[in-house]
């Protein structure tokens, strides 16, 4: 059973590689972040067509999550027990949903930015991170042989390998000491990152800015990860980091993470 996550930013822009990767890739569950589509322009008939159920989480044209599985989907959850609000109104944005797909919880996960130390987005994507932590402490302490993937774009480089040069970064947000402190956080609950230990850094990356020719100059950062319950690191297989993916025009800024389950 492959398991992978991508951060397309924009789905409908990219239709045609997210299809190409897809059918390329062939993967059994794919979640997808920054659809950048409400629900009902989200294109569900053309992702059905390739053999997907699917679920899709999106208000507006700004942020949104999927998830496509072939090997069934049922358990469909819109967000996460508790799920800060922001905005003026605050709102419940679209960036969490969960599936049962063969077996397994697959959450798509998009965590907030965080834009500035001092913005409120950063005290919003704290508070967004931990809140999902609780839940999936509750959710192992339920049921420890529980497998739960939390896929997505985590916009957080857990360590100094993973982005280019962090003096670049310092005073910016992904790399400050607590968003950092709140990823190990899911470590410390149980949650491994399974990709790490077969795609080591440093100079391993999943996303690179458009700007400035990142990606030729492989400036990038590891910011997108697939973190497993115990029950489910047992199954891992293989990961690996489909880096060709972010070549070549109309790509997305991310590359596709795959992780392969025995």
């Amino acid at each position: 059973m492959k398991i992978a996550t991508w951060n397309v930013n924009s789905v409908r822009a990219r239709l045609d590689r997210v299809v190409a990767w897809v059918e390329r890739s062939d993967v059994d569950v794919l979640a997808i972040q920054e659809t950048k589509a409400a629900d009902a322009k989200f294109p569900y008939d053309k992702l059905r067509s390739l053999g997907y159920e699917v679920a899709h989480h999106g208000i507006s044209q700004w942020n949104g999550v999927a998830l496509l599985s072939r090997v069934g989907m049922t358990d469909i959850q819109i967000g996460f027990p508790d799920v800060p609000e922001f905005g003026d109104p605050p709102v419940k944005e679209a960036r969490a949903i969960g599936a049962l797909c063969g077996g397994v919880t697959v959450w798509s996960l998009y965590v907030p930015n965080g834009r500035a130390i001092d913005d409120p987005h950063y005290s919003y994507k704290l508070h967004w991170l931990e809140t999902l932590r609780q839940n999936g402490i509750t959710w192992l302490e339920k049921d420890p042989a529980a497998q739960i993937a939390l896929c997505g774009d985590f916009n957080i480089a857990p360590t100094d390998d993973d982005v280019w040069d962090v003096e670049a970064f310092v005073g910016s947000t992904h790399v400050t000491a607590p968003e950092r402190q709140a990823f190990q956080n899911f470590v410390d609950a149980g949650f491994a990152d399974v990709v790490r230990p077969h795609t080591p850094g440093p100079g391993v990356y999943t996303y690179w800015d458009y700007q400035q020719l990142r990606f030729p100059k492989r400036q990038g950062m590891r910011i997108d990860f697939a973190l497993c319950s115990p029950a489910l690191t047992e199954r891992v297989d293989t990961a690996w980091i489909d880096r060709d993916e972010r070549k070549g025009a109309g790509a997305s800024d991310h590359a596709p993470v795959v992780v392969e389950l025995t």
